[in-house]
């Protein structure tokens, strides 16, 4: 099999979703020039938001890096749908800004969005490895623990 992003999904049992329509009055993506703005993901699993609450108080590190996760996955399903299904379009990912939900002394942001981090670098290569912020929040649109939004560069 050759080493291509789809690829490295499949050993990982990772199929995409069908990429999320945008729930207002905003589009789930923008390319300009060669950059494509990813618009912030939830984690999303089969329709819904499978994780929910704040980090530090109804969810744990561990979850939230699952929901960071999905989070990444749902970047990726963006970004499929944007690139008219090639990936492989991905030049580098630039940037990835993580907003987490969590109660006021939570300090481990970071550490929740590992996840998405991870997940990308272990998925692009070298393509992956990004800038990021890892930001706490109040509280995320639907009670989502965690949303991520994106900045690739393609060719």
């Amino acid at each position: 099999m050759t080493d291509t992003i789809e690829s490295r999904l499949a050993a990982r049992n990772i199929t995409l979703p069908e990429a999320a329509a945008p729930a207002a009055n905003y589009l789930p993506y923008v390319i300009t020039g060669s950059h494509l703005f990813i618009s912030g993901q939830l984690p999303m699993e089969s329709g819904s938001i499978a994780v929910k609450g704040l980090l530090g108080r109804d969810v744990d590190v561990g979850t939230g890096q699952r929901a960071a996760e999905l989070c990444a996955i749902n970047i990726l399903a963006q970004a499929k749908a944007a690139l008219g299904g090639d990936l492989e379009r991905i030049v580098r990912v630039v940037k990835l800004n993580g907003f987490v939900a969590s109660e006021p002394s939570f300090t481990e942001q970071h550490l929740v969005i590992n996840g998405a981090s991870n997940l990308i670098a272990e998925v692009l290569g070298e393509r992956g490895k990004h800038a990021r912020a890892a930001v706490g929040m109040a509280c995320l649109p639907l009670n989502a623990s965690v949303e991520i939004d994106a900045v690739i560069e393609i060719g």
